[in-house]
């Protein structure tokens, strides 16, 4: 099978657009990700796939803690900068919570401690146990297709 062809196939299912942070030899760090999931009510469990080759991936093997920082629909400079778009100098301001650094204006962050790892393909799944949560007002920043999206309400038909 094509990789094009997988990838598009992917790239139909509309995300949200997440920062993955975390704290590396008294540095922050950051990777955009839309392959972030909820795994468990009890314990909190959340899941980050990062691929082997990405940077994160060794620093989060050796922190074995991430924030997950839910961007905003006006943080699309965010997404691009840690995805590695932006090629210009951008100063980032982190916040902290629960020891880490986090993305400021985010609608909600998440910090984990990694409680397992599993490799899959070219990625490890880092599965974390949620340690705190903090919560804004706003709405997603959406990715579907390759482009941003906007969230929409639809509204209820009645015939149906």
């Amino acid at each position: 099978m094509d990789d094009r062809l997988f990838r598009t196939a992917m790239g139909k299912f509309a995300t949200g657009v997440t920062v993955i942070t975390t704290e590396f030899e008294g540095r922050p760090y950051g990777m955009t990700a839309n392959a972030f999931v909820s795994v468990s009510l009890n314990p909190k469990l959340v899941l980050v796939s990062v691929g082997l080759h990405a940077h994160m991936h060794n620093r989060l093997q050796q922190t074995k803690r991430y924030a997950v920082n839910i961007l905003a629909e006006n943080q699309q400079a965010l997404s691009a900068l840690f995805a590695g778009q932006k090629k210009e100098e951008t100063e980032v301001k982190f916040d902290t919570l629960d020891s880490l650094p986090v993305l400021q204006g985010t609608i909600a962050t998440i910090t984990c401690n990694v409680v397992a790892e599993h490799l899959a393909g070219d990625h490890t799944l880092f599965i974390g146990e949620v340690t705190e949560i903090r919560l804004n007002e706003g709405e997603p920043l959406l990715f579907s297709q390759g482009k941003y999206r906007e969230l929409a309400t639809l509204q209820e038909n009645p015939t149906h």
